[in-house]
Parts: structure tokens; C-alpha cells; sequence
């Protein structure tokens, strides 16, 4: 069932990350992107930026499954910098990003182990740095509730999505104050035994449709 499919995560935000090894300098950058298109202009923009370096190698992985992925040596002996850096994101289950390393060349060689060793680390060690962004199938859920009574409602939403795995979207003030949330379509009917215990029985939420949904990871 859709609800149960397990999807690669994103990273909220750009991360840079700097190695030296025997004196050579590796630049990580790990970038979300929104399409190949997009990962091909990032690597374009550090290209042109740092016109001087050695090389530019890159990997990236796009699609709601990571179906799409490719990577580049960018000059360095085959299999040495982009499949290492693909094979870290891999591993770490993560899409819609492109990572760059790049090379400033220091006077001594690495060896192929040394290279495959510095460019995997220096994604690796930048994406410990990045803030995570889950997906996941949620079902879109509204409530309407008297302005006089919004900011009871707006507590117990934001503590009832923090226990359950939920997200909050935007409150939308009209002739009533109309709450969004993100939930498991398994918790729903919790929220409906929550909200009609708050309001003792006025108010029930709506059940609207389903989407994969980008939520920040906590902790």
C-alpha cells in the first residue's frame, strides 16, 4: 500500500564541508535540487565560480525513489570520486540532491583507495552537517474552529502532530479560523476522538487527500 512505502529523504538546506588530505583540498557541496536539470546548472555555477581547481566531481540522485542518478570523475581515474560520492548517498537513502567535491590538487598523488577514501568522505562528513527532510504518504485533514477558540485548537494540533508523526500547514483566518494538518491515515481517528473530546463534540475534522509529503526530521 502506498501508505506504508518507505521514501528517500532530502536535505532541508545546502551544506559545504572542507577536507585536506596530503595536501591536496576537497570542497564538498551537497545541494537539494529539484531535477537534473537544476543539479547540472549547480555544477555549472561551482565550475565557473572555481574556475581554478582541479576537478569538479559530482553525483547526483533526483525522483520521488531516487530512480535517476548519475555521476561524474570529472578527470580523476574511473570509479575513484563519483561512484563513491553516488554510493554515500545511497547508503545514507537520500534523493533530490547533487553533491560536488571539489579538487584542489596538492603535489602527491593518493592512489585510487586514497581518492575513492577522501572524495566519499568529504560528502559524507558535509551531509553530517545537513538537516534531514522525511517523506512521507499523509492525508490532508481540516478543521474550522470559532476565532475565539483558535488558539486552544492551535496548541492541541501542534502538540497532537508532534506525538503523531503529523505536520501542520498554513491557518487560514476567515469567517472561522481553518486549521491544515498532515496526518498517518492511521492516527485519524485519533484526531477525530481528540478534537471532539476539546470541543465536546462541536467541531470534527475534514478528510481531504492523500500526498507524499516533505517533513522535517525531529531530533
Amino acid at each position: 500500500m502506498d501508505a506504508e512505502r518507505r521514501y528517500p529523504a532530502t536535505i532541508a538546506a545546502a551544506v559545504e564541508h572542507e577536507l585536506a588530505v596530503k595536501k591536496s583540498r576537497f570542497i564538498a557541496r551537497v545541494v537539494p535540487v529539484g531535477s537534473p536539470d537544476e543539479g547540472e546548472a549547480v555544477i555549472a555555477a561551482i565550475r565557473k565560480r572555481q574556475w581554478d581547481a582541479s576537478h569538479h566531481c559530482a553525483a547526483m540522485i533526483t525522483g520521488l525513489l531516487g530512480e535517476q542518478a548519475r555521476s561524474s570523475d570529472d578527470g580523476e581515474p574511473s570509479g575513484t570520486a563519483g561512484v563513491p560520492m553516488l554510493e554515500v548517498l545511497r547508503r545514507r537513502e537520500l534523493t533530490d540532491l547533487v553533491a560536488v567535491v571539489t579538487r584542489y590538487f596538492g603535489g602527491v598523488k593518493l592512489g585510487a583507495g586514497g581518492l575513492v577514501r577522501a572524495y566519499s568522505s568529504a560528502v559524507s562528513e558535509a551531509l553530517d552537517g545537513a538537516s534531514l527532510v522525511r517523506r512521507r504518504t499523509l492525508v490532508r485533514v481540516t478543521l474550522e474552529a470559532p476565532h475565539a477558540d483558535a488558539g486552544r485548537y492551535d496548541n492541541l494540533l501542534r502538540e497532537w502532530a508532534a506525538r503523531h508523526e503529523a505536520t501542520l500547514g498554513d491557518v487560514v483566518y476567515a469567517a472561522a479560523a481553518t486549521f491544515e494538518l498532515w496526518a498517518p491515515r492511521s492516527a485519524i481517528a485519533r484526531l477525530r476522538d481528540d478534537i471532539a473530546a476539546l470541543s465536546g463534540g462541536a467541531l470534527g475534522p475534514a478528510v481531504g487527500e492523500e500526498r507524499v509529503v516533505d517533513v522535517p526530521a525531529r531530533g
